[in-house]
């Protein structure tokens, strides 16, 4: 019953019925109440976003699994002092985090958010060591600004360690085929600790597997699916009768024709030795639970025969004499799956029924069950012994016999539900990392706003996956830091096309629309993403830059608090809610707001532009001077920073400095007309004139209709004494219809234009 309402539940969350689920799996912890079972129902209640319950279920558990869901159910409700404990007991200093590299991720992302850098950056390199296919890991650690060179941490040692990952899954799978050349592994999956009951766990433990009227219990092996401390562990456990196991939608494991009643020892496997059968009590006590005479006879099908034949030749020939020869020879004990039953495979509903049925049929010949076959030939003459059999399954588990065993023509390892040939695991891995180590360099010198480097790195992709959702909207990213918004529309339209369900960068991609003045296809966005999900904050994002863009900022400031409703760590949506209170001149809670998203990221620079821009016009030009620097470091790629930053110098009449950081400003992007202008302002209050007026001659080529710029050339003519050209360059200036406070600003300079720069500055 347990392992019917177990797998069961596991069907349910596969087909994602999320309260069948938790229905089946309250009946199982009500019927066999254990731990293992309350994790399996906690992880229905994180399957269907019900963090709460998991909580509650699991608080004050021990083992290291439920420890890892009490952990994330407490991330998810942000009680992130409680997820720290659990993951870390604090009367257990030594103790191992639970769950490989999920684990040291999680407790990277709760050092993270509790502003412990360089804890977080620990575990986060610690996830990618122990699983180089921790994308998300890598990500955070580009994010903090302390990811290495992709090509070093997808490198080879990456490669070693997914090699020796599908080595151990596979080897470990085999080495229980390899004790019997007639053994037919028709199997989809490799077994779990995780699909077994917790009663036949505390079963497997033991080491005698007799009862004490000394029969022999029937001992059916099976292969873990995940390797612990380097090795694979072969997990037995005893029943008295054949049980179903479609557990969690995978296969049975491993089965042998052949099992001894107790007092027998394998025979040296001659033609001459007697036949085993098995033991009649065994024999008498079996049940049926699947209708022999119902099952479709496949013995015409010829092409499976010819298939499971040229497995059955193979596992006698290479597999056999390139494993059991060494374990043979280091006199160890090989590792027998035995099974009592009715001569019946319970084969995996996903597996192929075909091979299913083949499996039963060449289980038994000439009409007799599978029990009453001779034992295998070639093992050792000794009384079978679990806990030396399970030494002998993963003997040779070492670097080099591993590595000469991979590079064995023909070699195949059991992965994923298929046989794989462990060459093609080798340049699987090797593809797979080629792949992440140009994804990754792109994303790290994003991060570090690099961006044409990164634009660079991602031409590089092939055609499939340049053109995925993800990578668009990257490049559209970096199109965006470079100022580029038409390059970057367009590839974040390209990105909305590949992945039209995807809400991934939609929030930079409305600030771009909200930038080139694009009112339609803003308001057109933020419906769409609307309809798509409401519940993402992205969504909310789109339309608060809607508003925002009509200038109704109380309503886009609403939409932007929305968003922070709906996930509190979206950095972006604080930072639009600190633009927001700016344009309110409600300059307090616009602190707030920028101070709240640099908690989440002390590398977001736009809440120290936001900040430094505030002190700056509350004219505290040391705070604004702070900022803008902190920011400009982060990102010192970008102009408008840098131009900032040197405004602000000059106000504290560093003139000097600012002069160098604009001329850096200057180089970072020639298209940008603010630090040239700014330029010509600082060396007019150096009393320059012609230094001023030959920047500012040059930027009238690039940008003709800016009338500040005329402006300002016609204030220098003035000083100059120069009056008929200071008015030409008033005129221009008004003719090319600045704002309202310009006009008013240039009228006032026309009508002092007679005035002495001496009594004007009395004035």
């Amino acid at each position: 019953m347990e392992a019917i309402l177990r797998d069961s539940v596991h069907h349910s969350l596969r087909d994602f019925l999320h309260r069948n689920a938790i229905f089946l799996c309250e009946r199982l912890c009500a019927e066999f109440p254990s731990e293992t079972n309350l994790q399996l129902l906690a992880g229905c209640y994180l399957h269907s976003n019900q963090a709460y319950a998991a909580y509650h279920i699991l608080k004050g558990t021990q083992v290291a699994q439920s420890r890892y869901l009490f952990a994330m159910s407490c991330y998810q409700m942000n009680l992130l002092n409680e997820a720290e404990a659990a993951l870390c007991p604090p009367n257990e200093p030594s103790a191992e985090v639970p769950n490989g590299a999920a684990g040291h991720y999680l407790l990277g992302l709760i050092y993270r958010y509790t502003d412990r850098r360089k804890s977080a950056i620990h575990h986060f390199k610690q996830a990618l060591t122990i699983d180089p296919s921790m994308w998300a890991a890598y990500e955070e650690l580009c994010v903090l600004g302390s990811a290495e060179e992709a090509a070093v941490v997808f490198g080879e040692a990456a490669a070693l360690s997914i090699q020796k990952q599908y080595l151990h899954h596979g080897l470990a799978s085999q080495s229980l085929l390899t004790v019997n050349d007639d053994c037919n592994l028709v199997s989809g999956r490799n077994f779990s600790f995780e699909d077994v009951s917790p009663r036949q766990l505390k079963l497997m433990q033991g080491s005698n597997t007799r009862d004490s009227s000394g029969n022999s219990h029937v001992i059916l092996g099976g292969v873990s699916g995940q390797p612990t401390n380097g090795s694979s562990n072969i997990s037995f456990y005893n029943t008295p009768s054949p049980m179903p196991m479609q557990l969690s939608g995978i296969a049975p494991p491993p089965v042998c024709r052949n099992a001894l009643p107790n007092g027998l020892n394998l025979s040296s496997g001659t033609d001459s030795s007697p036949r085993s059968t098995m033991s009649s009590t065994v024999q008498g006590g079996r049940r049926k639970f699947v209708d022999e005479g119902k099952l479709r006879k496949v013995a015409n099908n010829e092409s499976a025969i010819r298939l499971i034949s040229s497995r059955l030749s193979f596992d006698s020939g290479n597999r056999r004499s390139n494993r059991l020869a060494a374990e043979a020879g280091a006199n160890t004990n090989a590792s027998a799956s035995m099974a009592a039953g009715n001569g019946t495979t319970n084969t995996s509903k996903i597996g192929s029924s075909k091979l299913g049925s083949v499996a039963r049929s060449l289980t038994s010949r000439k009409g007799q069950p599978w029990a009453n076959e001779n034992l295998d030939e070639g093992i050792r003459n000794e009384t079978f012994d679990d806990s030396r059999s399970n030494t002998a399954a993963i003997s040779g588990f070492t670097p080099t016999s591993d590595t000469r065993y991979l590079e064995q023509d023909g070699a195949t390892l059991s992965i994923g539900g298929g046989i794989m040939h462990a060459s093609k695991v080798i340049s699987g891995a090797s593809e797979i990392l080629s792949l992440l180590r140009t994804l990754g360099e792109g994303y790290r010198l994003s991060c570090m706003y690099r961006c044409q480097d990164a634009l660079d790195v991602y031409l590089k992709l092939p055609y499939k996956h340049y053109n995925t959702g993800w990578v668009l909207c990257q490049v559209g990213k970096a199109y965006f830091e470079l100022l580029d918004y038409f390059e970057a529309d367009r590839a974040f339209s390209l990105a909305r096309q590949a992945s039209p369900y995807s809400l991934e960068g939609m929030d930079v991609y409305s600030t771009v629309l909200y930038l080139l003045n694009e009112d339609m296809k803003l308001s057109y966005l933020a419906q769409e993403l609307i309809s798509t999900d409401r519940l993402a904050p992205q969504s909310w994002c789109a339309m608060g830059n809607c508003y925002s863009l009509q200038k109704d900022h109380e309503t886009a400031l609403k939409n932007f608090q929305r968003a922070v409703q709906l996930n509190s760590k979206f950095t972006y949506a604080h930072t639009l809610c600190g633009h927001e209170y700016v344009a309110l001149d409600d300059f307090e809670n616009g602190i707030k707001s920028y101070q709240s998203a640099l908690r989440l990221d002390a590398r977001h620079y736009n809440s120290w532009f936001g900040l430094g821009m505030i002190y700056f016009r509350q004219e505290k030009f040391e705070f604004a001077e702070h900022h803008f620097r902190t920011a400009n470091q982060i990102n010192p790629c970008s102009s408008v920073i840098a131009s900032n930053l040197g405004t602000a110098l000059h106000a504290l009449q560093r003139s000097d400095e600012a002069l160098a950081i604009m001329e850096k400003a200057i180089r970072a992007d020639e298209k940008n007309p603010v630090p040239m202008y700014q330029k010509a302002n600082i060396l007019m209050s150096l009393e320059k004139f012609d230094e001023a007026l030959a920047v500012l001659e040059q930027l009238n080529e690039y940008s003709p209709r800016e009338s500040s710029v005329h402006a300002l050339m016609g204030r220098i003519y003035k000083r100059r004494n120069m009056h008929d050209k200071a008015m030409l360059h008033f005129g221009i200036a008004l003719d090319l219809k600045p704002s309202t406070t310009d006009v008013t600003a240039i009228k006032a300079a026309i009508e002092r234009l007679l005035v002495p720069d001496e009594i004007e500055d009395n004035l």
